[in-house]
């Protein structure tokens, strides 16, 4: 199984940017559609963002035009850019597959520890 590291969180001002990696332990190339996913405290997890190994990506609409998922197949990180961030985006971000049901098939163990974005002045 591919350990997923997250890292690049942090607190930042409304209207700042963060860039988030997910470092994996093996490849990603068989993997079709990598996601970052959140979890913000009392709310069930929500994919963020998805990208498959063709470049096409999706994104949850409230991050549309703000977020960029992108991937490196060989480095085997995945990244999120994120500009113009709300207080609404404060959450634990994670990275894992998309199961296609919002991590909901995901094992507990497969998930990191996620990286910490604060969005608060």
């Amino acid at each position: 199984q591919v350990q997923l590291v997250e890292s690049g969180g942090g607190l930042v001002q409304p209207g700042g940017s963060l860039r988030l990696s997910c470092a994996a332990s093996g490849s990603i190339n068989g993997i079709n559609a990598m996601a970052w996913y959140r979890q913000a405290p009392g709310k069930q997890r929500e994919l963020v963002a998805a990208i498959t190994n063709s470049g096409f990506a999706y994104y949850l609409d409230s991050v549309k035009g703000r977020f960029t998922i992108s991937r490196d197949n060989a480095k085997n990180t995945v990244y999120l850019q994120m500009n113009s961030l709300k207080p609404e985006d404060t959450a634990v971000y994670y990275c894992n597959p998309d199961d296609g049901k919002g991590g909901q098939t995901i094992a507990p163990s497969a998930w990191g520890q996620g990286t910490q974005v604060t969005v608060s002045s």
